[in-house]
């Protein structure tokens, strides 16, 4: 498929009298994953036998700090509003404190407002939020790296966190983003996170983030947390209590629960990835490298697939911003092009806190941005070595972690479509741009 133009791709006179390629689009095809169902969590009922595995450790009046982070983990308000709930029947005084590290900018202000966008505010809690990134040194790891924990967390009686267990955006192993790593970076506060990165570079992220959060859970006033599965089509399909003396082992199993149930994008091959929007409430890394299969440290831009595993993506476009990430457009150094609309959207102050914390200046380099998505498509498949445009792999998905359904090229399409779980659900149509030249 790949070579020099050849003259059969369709061409046009450009305004300096040179020939170039006519763009043919392929005609596109909107396709559904059936994902295997998962069991529907009953919310209330879920969460009051978790946390009813406490109530003997709890004795009425005790202040109780609920830690939440800036993920955007389906059901969020719901289960933080639950967990609320079975708190204060139990005669306990809970409350809640932002454990989102760098995120928001690293001002209380902006760590308030995402909990906000997710609905988490202290009127529909029935709780009060504390926001102070304030931090106290709690004790240093084997490796000698100091341990810091916010300083509304130490004046609780207890601490309990919610997070979502799912695979790493940075590293691999039998750990993963969840309730370890929301202890050492969420309850570090920017000071944490920044800590924790720099060590990471040098000893690897596992090592020191089961460093620190020993040190946590034998330092601060650790009950436990509420560990949250979700499947691959974003739904909440599992939600355990994990008690303060499993929180350093419990986590490699619910960690390859999450792996069995990670949407992938099931090609071999992509020569150009739409994203409509990318944002924290995404990814921590704003575009999520499991599903793309790009690294936030920077990636190689050459057409060759050599031995790249699949999915080999050779050009990524991302649209947009999504308005829970107020800004941050972390993740966007892993696209090739993306629009000048989007770049305006960027708090380049949030975008940067976040990069430098996390030690991944390339995440946040802005690619090459386009007037129009027509202009960046076309651009971008100029840049490969199609021999016809109309022969192009191209997807398009909402964001990654919507990738149960997305639209599909021809040649894609004629690819995959005798495979067992996917189905079409429309005829393959044209592209179609508005009268500026962008996408619907």
């Amino acid at each position: 498929m790949f070579c020099a133009f050849t003259g059969t791709q369709p061409r046009i006179k450009r305004s300096d009298g040179a020939l170039a390629p006519m763009f043919v689009h392929p005609r596109m095809i909107r396709v559904r994953q059936n994902f295997t169902p998962t069991p529907l969590v009953e919310i209330r009922e879920t969460i009051a036998i978790e946390i009813g595995k406490l109530q003997s450790r709890l004795t009425p009046g005790a202040r109780i700090a609920v830690g939440v982070g800036s993920r955007g983990i389906a059901n969020l308000a719901e289960i933080v509003r639950e967990l609320i709930e079975q708190l204060l029947a139990m005669g306990t005084k809970p409350f809640l404190i932002p454990a989102m590290g760098s995120h928001g900018g690293a001002t209380s202000e902006g760590q308030l407002e995402i909990l906000a966008s997710y609905g988490i505010t202290e009127i529909a809690m029935g709780a009060p939020i504390l926001a102070s990134l304030d931090v106290r040194k709690v004790g240093e790891s084997v490796d000698g790296i100091p341990a810091h924990c916010s300083t509304d967390a130490l004046a609780a009686d207890g601490i309990l966190l919610v997070n979502r267990i799912k695979p790493h955006t940075d590293f691999f192993g039998s750990l993963g983003s969840g309730l370890l790593k929301m202890c050492v970076i969420g309850l570090g506060k920017q000071a944490g996170a920044a800590t924790m990165h720099l060590a990471a570079t040098q000893l690897g992220y596992e090592r020191v983030i089961r460093g620190l959060a020993h040190v946590m859970v034998q330092n601060v006033p650790l009950l436990g947390g509420l560990a949250i599965l979700e499947n691959q089509v974003h739904e909440t399909a599992k939600i355990v209590f994990v008690p303060r003396e499993q929180m350093e082992t419990a986590e490699a199993d619910l960690l390859a629960e999450a792996k069995a149930w990670m949407p992938k994008l099931p090609f071999e091959e992509i020569d150009l990835l739409i994203v409509d929007r990318i944002g924290k409430n995404i990814s921590g890394a704003g575009l999520d490298p499991n599903v793309i299969n790009r690294s936030i440290h920077g990636y190689n831009s050459l057409p060759m697939r050599g031995n790249h595993t699949a999915p080999f993506v050779r050009r990524i476009f991302v649209r947009g911003l999504t308005p829970e990430t107020h800004g941050n457009g972390i993740g966007i150094g892993m696209a090739d092009a993306t629009t000048h609309r989007l770049v305006r959207e960027m708090d380049f102050r949030k975008t940067s806190i976040n990069a430098l914390t996390a030690l991944t200046p390339q995440s946040a380099k802005i690619p090459i941005a386009f007037d129009t998505d027509r202009e960046a498509i076309e651009r971008m498949l100029i840049s490969l070595p199609l021999n016809d445009m109309r022969e192009a792999r191209i997807v398009r998905i909402a964001d990654t972690l919507s990738v149960a359904d997305m639209l599909v090229s021809e040649p894609l399409w004629d690819e995959i479509k005798k495979r067992e779980g996917i189905a079409a659900l429309n005829d393959l149509e044209e592209l179609v741009f508005d009268d500026e030249g962008n996408l619907d």
